[in-house]
């Protein structure tokens, strides 16, 4: 059974054979990675003639070419197969690992995989920090550039709005209404008046202007008051009297 996830790299395939998995062992494994449904297999490798010849796998010291090892073993879980380049009986190149996991086998990732494959990662994750901290940037040319985040709209909404202090008017702008409203009031008197409140508004017409008195009388009334004034401090307060017991 092969799943292939990228069919242009071994890195992204699996393989395996659940009618070996009982019996895998560290006799049986290089059988088991040989089978020709595996496609990790080389057949043209040197245990392929190995094994076509029935000759044991120590005559592969004794040849050159590509060939497979068993690397490591723990039975019955890890098992790890490397493929070779053999030179000399004592020189060899390795070209890549496999490690079979409850017999399923896969390729190990050479550096420069694993390194392509986290900066790319990282950059992932730059960019999408980087598209994210864009969408909540704000611009208007009279304020600039300023921070508009989701959980700031929820905060405002949630707080309670504090109630600005009314600052008190100061002399000029008290002195400046009085005249505004002085002014208005020559231009458009009132048409109505109440006198009391709660009663109804009664039009100015109507409200009756006491007569204005003479200005003889006004003038002889002020020169009376003046004489009773003179005379009384001329005079002087009166003496007071014992009183007889």
């Amino acid at each position: 059974q092969c799943k292939f996830i990228f069919p242009d790299n071994l890195l992204g395939i699996s393989w395996v054979d659940s009618s070996w998995i009982p019996i895998l062992n560290n006799g049986s494994v290089l059988d088991y990675f040989s089978e020709r449904s595996n496609p990790f297999y080389d057949r043209t490798c040197n245990n392929e003639v190995v094994k076509m010849q029935r000759m044991t796998l120590d005559h592969l010291n004794q040849m050159v070419g590509v060939e497979y090892i068993l690397l490591h073993a723990q039975e019955p879980i890890l098992f790890i197969i490397r493929k070779q380049q053999r030179q000399s009986p004592t020189q060899v190149m390795p070209l890549a690992d496999y490690y079979i996991i409850a017999g399923v086998i896969y390729q190990a990732p050479d550096l420069g995989s694993v390194i392509n494959s986290r900066v790319l990662t990282a950059v992932h994750g730059i960019q999408s920090a980087f598209e994210e901290a864009m969408s909540y940037c704000r611009y208007h040319p009279s304020k600039g550039y300023w921070w508009h985040f989701k959980d700031q709209e929820e905060r405002e909404k949630t707080k309670p709005k504090a109630k600005k202090k009314e600052e008190p008017s100061s002399i000029f702008q008290r002195q400046r209404v009085d005249a505004l409203l002085l002014d208005l009031r020559q231009k458009f008197p009132p048409r109505f008046v109440q006198q009391k409140p709660g009663e109804k508004p009664i039009p100015v017409d109507q409200i009756k202007k006491e007569p204005e008195p003479a200005p003889e009388a006004v003038k002889t009334e002020e020169k009376e008051t003046v004489k009773n004034a003179q005379s009384a401090g001329a005079k002087g307060p009166p003496e007071k009297r014992m009183r007889l017991q």
